[in-house]
């Protein structure tokens, strides 16, 4: 604890960074992966390809990824910006197939409901589809999240500051107070992330606190 009480601040500000570096992507990947898993829903022909593709970003290496990002980018090799383009790779990777299968499980009596009141396939998908398809997209952005979380501690071996820094300073230093910090402080960021995209998903989906009082 005296070691938690004299770092507070910089604790803080790790954690921070932790969250800017994890968070961002999240935002980032959701978005290109609505209209990615939208093509893979509605072009059957086109949804192996494109979800075998995106689901092969994830295994790249991520440390390989950190280092090649500042090539392809032109950034320098501690920009946060590297990690963040990085992470929005995998955020996409994972996030591809659960669009496509949200959408998938939207009952086809109410998409044809939809169209039959004259409504656009763009309206449809806004006011109907994507609203439906809000749980299971929910489900796959909190793994995202998560997985996000865990995988930015591995940018602190290229020296980007965040709260992976007290996991390989203390093992660097054998020091077990300063790796149970970053250990505690990646899960409760994580619990953070988890517990802000339920309340998002509920407040988004309000008939479903209806249906199910």
């Amino acid at each position: 604890m005296n070691y938690v009480a004299d770092h507070w601040s910089d604790i803080l500000q790790r954690a921070w960074q932790h969250t800017l570096l994890s968070g961002i992507p999240l935002l980032i990947g959701l978005a290109l992966a609505l209209p990615l898993g939208w093509l893979a829903h509605s072009r059957p022909r086109w949804r192996g390809v494109m979800v075998a593709g995106s689901g092969l970003l994830y295994t790249i290496p991520s440390l390989a990824l950190f280092i090649v990002m500042p090539i392809i980018l032109g950034t320098r090799i501690l920009s946060p910006w590297n990690v963040i383009a990085a992470m929005a790779v995998y955020t996409v990777a994972l996030l591809v197939r659960t669009v496509a299968d949200a959408l998938d499980a939207v009952p086809t009596p109410v998409t044809q409901a939809a169209t039959a009141m004259g409504m656009t396939r763009l309206k449809r998908l806004l006011e109907v589809d994507l609203p439906l398809a809000v749980p299971v997209i929910a489900s796959g952005l909190r793994v995202a999240a998560v997985s996000n979380v865990s995988i930015v501690s591995v940018a602190s071996l290229i020296g980007v500051s965040q709260l992976g820094y007290y996991l390989t300073d203390g093992y660097q230093r054998q020091y077990g107070t300063e790796i149970a910090v970053g250990i505690v402080g990646c899960l409760l960021l994580a619990l953070a992330f988890d517990a802000v995209i339920q309340l998002v998903a509920r407040m988004l989906t309000p008939w479903r606190k209806a249906v199910s009082g």
